[in-house]
């Protein structure tokens, strides 16, 4: 549930902390003291749209913070989204900036999509606006499939997945035939000979590379080796100099042992010499390089570079190209009997959506069948009394990413009246109840701990006022339930009354939120009904209305 809310420099909100409560949670004020704006705030928190103007003026920042607690099987569900609750909570926060805006939970930074995500494990908020998506049949359909739970989910998921097949397979096959002429396929044999023609070899590019480095590079290292060799040969080189002082050294080395070393010493090196010499010698030779030899390698690597170039640069994606080329080349030479396996693939994942549709239709229609009677029930109890509610079915053209059904929510609110959809019929009142209808039956089904309901008293009073108030009393003995309301009815009801107000202080306004105290419920109960004049009766009136109150929800409870 949620269990705590800070606000700080939020449009009229200087700052304000509160903690909520279990059960039903009712929260009013005069017209203009800021109700919404602390609707809008939780609103803010769990990823709406902000703006700098929503900043409170004179403030760097706007910030809000929301506390939650849950349970260990919410907490299992939070992980999948990769939230771990501390201590039993998951906060949330959101800080505004002029230009840019943070969401955290836990500390740790989010984006406001994983936000959403988790904000609908949590709470779900019913505002005004709501009314109206009940006239759209997408929002039936998703209603429906959300109360068919699992079952729904998996098959839609194989919906998608087969639907997203079928269509690769139809857009293959028109591409196939849009691209069917000779041209294209005279270009692909075009590029696949060239590629099989040149046969080029993993790494040749580079070997050719270094190679031609070589022959262009040939006389400059032959001439080099050439004086290298002169100086290291025995003609006036190095050499001729070595042979002599090994004579000298040879004609005295038998006169003392030590002399002996030195000898030894002089002839090795006169050997590794001769090595160099004669390895230097071979290599010069390699270095002269034939005319012909060098333009066929410079030839090769030009027309390897060529082709790398065409092709993604490298090897591997030439590689890529030669074997995608030649699969295409192979399905349009035999285009025809490429198209006909692709007809059968196209049929067998058309039969399979229909299949799939087919299953995901007869759990719709099962679960429609409870559902209609849910609503029905929950209808009547918001003083809905010869209310007729219906699920009506239709077949799309085609398959969708939600199968090939079309939901529309059918109702009579009158006797003798045909069923109609919600669209045609529904007065403004009337559509807040029905859309309170389906929250109460999707509540229980859904688990979603926390709800919202901004004015859901829209076009009501009276007794349908007073059976609104009673089915929420109903719903919040499993669920935390928020009201923002102006009626009496719904405020008697309450577990937890907060008020809010807006004062004036330093010349600035600003909107504050406070729990009344059992004796105080009853002065506010008095305001809603009195208005600006408050009578002794008023006041009597006010405490039966909370003493009845009291009485329907122990006696509720007690169920």
């Amino acid at each position: 549930m949620l269990s705590y809310l800070h606000v700080k420099n939020f449009a009229i909100i200087d700052e304000l902390e509160v903690s909520f409560g279990e059960g039903l949670n009712i929260l009013t004020g005069e017209t203009g003291a800021g109700k919404s704006v602390i609707l809008g705030s939780i609103n803010l928190a769990l990823g709406a749209k902000a703006s700098g103007a929503l900043i409170r003026t004179g403030a760097q920042m706007a910030f809000v913070e929301l506390v939650f607690d849950v349970d260990a099987e919410k907490a299992e569900k939070l992980a999948a989204l990769d939230v771990f609750p501390e201590d039993g909570q998951v906060v949330i926060t959101r800080r505004i900036q002029e230009n840019k805006s943070t969401s955290k939970i836990n500390g740790e930074t989010v984006t406001l999509s994983q936000i959403k995500a988790v904000a609908s494990l949590l709470l779900d908020i019913h505002g005004q606006h709501e009314h109206q998506s009940l006239l759209s049949n997408k929002n039936h359909l998703a209603i429906l499939d959300k109360y068919c739970g699992k079952e729904a989910e998996d098959l839609l998921l194989q919906v998608k997945e087969k639907l997203k097949e079928y269509k690769e397979l139809k857009a293959e096959k028109q591409d196939l035939l849009a691209k069917q002429d000779a041209r294209e396929l005279d270009f692909l044999e075009y590029e696949i000979n060239e590629i099989e023609e040149l046969d080029i070899k993993e790494g040749e590019e580079e070997e050719l590379a270094a190679s031609l480095r070589k022959m262009t590079s040939g006389r400059k290292i032959y001439d080099a080796l050439e004086n290298a060799k002169l100086h290291t040969g025995s003609d006036e080189g190095a050499g001729d100099a070595l042979g002599r002082a090994v004579r000298e050294l040879s004609s005295v080395s038998s006169i003392d042992k030590d002399l002996e070393d030195f000898y030894s010493k002089a002839l090795e090196i006169e050997e590794l010499l001769r090595d160099l010499n004669y390895g230097i010698a071979d290599y010069a030779e390699s270095c002269i390089y034939d005319e012909e030899e060098m333009a066929e390698t410079e030839n090769r690597l030009d027309a390897i570079r060529n082709v790398f170039n065409k092709h993604g640069g490298s090897y591997e994606s030439a590689m890529k190209f030669f074997e995608e080329a030649s699969e295409k080349v192979g399905k349009l030479r035999d285009l025809d009997n490429y198209l006909l396996s692709l007809d059968k693939k196209i049929d067998k994942a058309d039969n399979e959506l229909k299949d799939i549709c087919g299953r995901l239709s007869k759990v719709r229609k099962e679960n429609a069948k409870v559902l209609e009677k849910e609503i029905t029930q929950a209808l009547i109890d918001l003083n809905f009394l010869d209310v007729k509610f219906s699920i009506g079915f239709t077949e799309t053209e085609g398959f969708t990413g939600s199968g090939s059904d079309t939901v529309t929510f059918l109702i009579s609110t009158n006797p003798g009246e045909p069923l109609r959809p919600l669209s045609e019929i529904a007065s403004g009142g009337e559509l807040s109840r029905v859309m309170l209808a389906i929250k109460s039956v999707m509540a229980e089904a859904d688990e979603i701990p926390t709800l919202i309901f901004d004015e859901i008293d829209t076009g009501i009073s009276g007794r349908t006022a007073q059976k609104v108030a009673e089915k929420m009393a109903k719903i919040a003995v499993t669920h935390q339930v928020f009201a923002i309301t102006h009626l009496a009815q719904i405020a008697a009801m309450a577990d937890v009354h907060f008020l809010i107000e807006k004062g004036v202080s330093e010349d600035r306004t600003a909107t504050s939120i406070r729990k009344l105290e059992k004796s105080e419920q009853t002065g506010e109960l008095a305001r809603i009904i009195g208005g600006a004049r408050i009578t002794d009766s008023v006041l009597e009136s006010a405490a039966e209305m909370k003493k009845l109150a009291d009485e329907h929800k122990n006696t509720i409870k007690s169920h």
